[in-house]
């Protein structure tokens, strides 16, 4: 009882985009299951299977994650991740609040995740003239990043520049370019440094609906040796330095209705 190569097609874009691989073989399995018991209750069951009888078999599909949410927060970009599965996308939330400047994290982040936002806030608290930033709201504001889907550990550097990002664009309630989204790791003064997997980035960036990718000048040849297929419709941004960076993503405009800190 064959599948056609649109129903197979469905399953996996479907349950890749749900929940990764990891569970891709389970939902292949459980439609086997059903197919096996209308053969065994139904003595003429010989058609070929469609997909809105694969959709009953799946249920309703469920939210997915793997999708761009918009740029009408200040605050909140996209990054891309790689995964023992494969590529992701993932979001940094940066907010402030009243207090006395100190970094809060959560998220269930890895020491190196950690450190690169440290790096981060340490950076635009070093370049904050340049950033039109004023040195007084580090003084009266704690600085909050978080990464949701909490239940799940996130580890390593390339979530740097996208931190820099975020939190400049909570400080300055700077819009972030629509469709973008980026990778790449970062030092105190100011480089973007290569990161790995990312062709399993870029297969999650297209995925999501992403139509523009930041990465560092020196991952340009990973890219390079990737097939057009898989790049076909992507916009890819170069870059050396975290300026490079926020000059790509971060709009002029301001969010609506927004917030000053002091």
């Amino acid at each position: 009882m064959p599948l056609s190569d649109n129903v197979i097609e469905h399953i996996v874009e479907r349950y890749t985009r749900e929940s990764g691989v990891r569970t891709l073989d389970k939902h292949i399995a459980k439609v086997a299951r059903q197919i096996a018991r209308k053969i065994a209750f139904e003595e003429h069951f010989n058609k070929e299977i469609t997909m809105a009888e694969v959709r009953e078999m799946l249920g309703v599909e469920k939210f997915s994650r793997d999708e761009y949410q918009g740029n009408e927060f200040a605050g909140v970009v996209t990054g891309l991740a790689w995964t023992a599965v494969g590529g992701d996308i993932l979001y940094i939330e940066t907010s402030l609040s009243k207090g006395k400047g100190n970094l809060n994290l959560t998220g269930n982040l890895g020491d190196v995740m950690k450190e690169s936002a440290v790096i981060a806030l340490q950076y635009i608290k070093s370049n904050a003239e340049l950033l039109d930033i004023d040195q007084e709201i580090f003084e009266k504001n704690i600085v909050h990043l978080h990464v949701p889907e909490g239940a799940i550990p996130k580890d390593g550097p390339s979530a740097g520049i996208t931190m820099v990002t975020s939190i400049t664009s909570a400080i300055t309630q700077r819009k972030i370019k629509k469709g973008i989204a980026m990778t790449g790791e970062i030092t105190l003064r100011g480089k973007v440094l290569p990161v790995g997997g990312i062709k399993e980035k870029i297969l999650a960036a297209k995925r999501a609906g992403i139509s523009e990718i930041i990465v560092s000048k020196e991952n340009e040849k990973n890219v390079a040796e990737i097939k057009d297929v898989y790049i076909k419709g992507l916009k890819f941004h170069y870059v050396e330095t975290i300026m490079d960076v926020l000059e790509i993503a971060l709009l002029k405009q301001k969010i609506k209705n927004p917030k000053k800190f002091i």
